[in-house]
C-alpha cells in the first residue's frame, strides 16, 4: 500500500504533465479557431471584411471600438493597434456609452462593435444612436442574424468554433479570432496606407520600440568629433586623426568636401609596409565608402551593420555626399535599440 508521502510524490511528479497537455489542449483549441477564421476570410468572410476595411479607410472622423466583457477587453487592445498604426481610434464602452459616452461619437465616425453573440442589450442605445445620426456600424459577432448583426452597415461574422474551456463556456477560442481578425483589420490599412516605420516613429517615442524607431540623426556624432581629412594627406596625419577621434578610421573628403574614401583599421593592416606613413591617403583608402544618411531609422542601421559584409562597427553619416556625422554600433547598443 502506497504511503501518503510517495502518493504525493506521484502526484507531484504527473501535475506538472497534466498541466502541459491541458495547456496543449488549449492552444490546439484555439488554434482551430484561427484556422476556421482563414477559411472563412477566403469564402463569405472575405468581402465583408474588404468592405469593413473600405469603410473605416474612407471616414472622415476616427474608429470607435466598443464591446462588453471580454469583447469589450480584446475591443480596446484592438483600438490601441489600430491607433498605433495610423487609425485614429478609442474604446469606448458599450454600458457607459448609454450614460453620456454616446457624446465622444460623431456622425464622421465608424463603429466596429465587438459581441460575439451580437444580442447584448446594452448595445441598443449605441445602435439606436448609429441609426439616428447616420454612423456607420461594423459588427464582429459568430450571429449575423443577431440584433447587432441586423443593424450593421458590414457584418463580420466570425465562424462557430467551441471555446478551450472545457465546459465551451469561458470566452477563450472566440475572444483569439477576435483579436486576430482586429489585427489583420489594422494590418490591412496599415498597408493600404502605406504606413511606414519612419510614421511608426512618430507614435512610438518610449520605452525599446521607441529608441528602435530613433533616427541616426539623433545618435550620430557631428561637428570636430567627425575624424576627417583631404585628399593628399600624409598618412602620418591622419593616423594621427583616427588615434584621436576614437572610431577606427578617417574618412577622405575631396577639395569640395564631399566624402571619396575611408581609411580604417583594417585598410592599415593590407597596406602595411615600412614606408606607410610617407604615403598619401588616396593610395590607401577605401572608394566610395558605405555610409548611411541622418534620416535613417535605428533599427535600419542595425540591420545594415549587421548584415555588412565585411564587418563594420562604424559609418560616416552623409547627407548627399556631403559628411555630416559618424554614428557607432556601440551608439546604437547605448540607445536601447538591441
Amino acid at each position: 500500500m502506497a504511503t501518503s508521502k510517495s502518493r504525493a510524490a506521484t502526484s507531484a511528479a504527473t501535475e506538472p504533465d497534466a498541466a502541459v497537455q491541458s495547456a496543449l489542449r488549449t492552444l490546439d483549441a484555439e488554434g482551430s479557431g484561427i484556422t476556421a477564421l482563414a477559411a472563412a476570410l477566403q469564402s463569405d468572410l472575405g468581402p465583408a471584411f474588404a468592405g469593413a476595411a473600405d469603410l473605416i479607410r474612407d471616414a472622415k472622423g476616427r474608429l470607435i471600438i466598443t464591446g462588453l466583457g471580454k469583447s469589450g477587453h480584446i475591443g480596446r487592445k484592438i483600438a490601441a493597434t489600430f491607433a498605433s498604426t495610423g487609425t485614429p481610434a478609442f474604446f469606448v464602452h458599450a454600458a457607459e456609452a448609454g450614460h453620456g459616452d454616446l457624446g465622444m461619437i460623431t456622425p464622421d465616425d465608424v463603429i466596429l462593435a465587438l459581441s460575439w453573440s451580437g444580442d447584448q442589450p446594452e448595445m441598443k442605445n449605441l445602435i439606436t444612436y448609429a441609426k439616428r445620426f447616420r454612423i456607420r456600424l461594423i459588427a464582429m459577432t459568430a450571429d449575423s442574424s443577431s440584433t447587432l448583426g441586423k443593424a450593421a452597415d458590414v457584418a463580420l461574422t466570425l465562424p462557430k468554433a467551441p471555446e478551450a474551456c472545457p465546459h465551451n463556456l469561458a470566452p477563450t477560442t472566440s475572444s483569439v479570432m477576435m483579436l486576430a481578425l482586429g489585427d489583420a483589420l489594422a494590418i490591412a490599412l496599415l498597408e493600404g496606407r502605406g504606413f511606414t516605420r519612419k510614421d511608426f516613429s512618430v507614435l512610438h517615442p518610449g520605452g525599446k520600440l521607441g529608441a528602435m524607431l530613433k533616427f541616426v540623426r539623433d545618435l550620430m556624432h557631428t561637428g570636430d568629433a567627425v575624424p576627417l581629412k583631404p585628399l593628399g594627406t600624409r598618412m602620418s596625419d591622419a593616423l594621427v586623426e583616427m588615434t584621436s577621434k576614437g572610431f577606427g578610421c578617417v574618412g577622405i573628403v575631396d577639395s569640395s568636401g564631399d566624402l571619396v574614401g575611408i581609411i580604417t583599421d583594417g585598410d592599415l593592416r593590407r597596406h602595411m609596409r615600412p614606408d606607410l606613413m610617407a604615403a598619401a591617403v588616396d593610395e590607401v583608402m577605401t572608394k566610395n565608402p558605405k555610409t548611411t544618411s541622418p534620416d535613417t531609422l535605428a533599427i535600419e542601421l542595425l540591420d545594415t551593420i549587421n548584415s555588412s559584409k565585411p564587418a563594420v562597427t562604424v559609418l560616416i553619416v552623409a547627407d548627399g555626399n556631403k559628411p555630416v556625422g559618424i554614428v557607432h554600433v556601440h551608439d546604437v547598443l547605448r540607445a536601447g535599440v538591441a
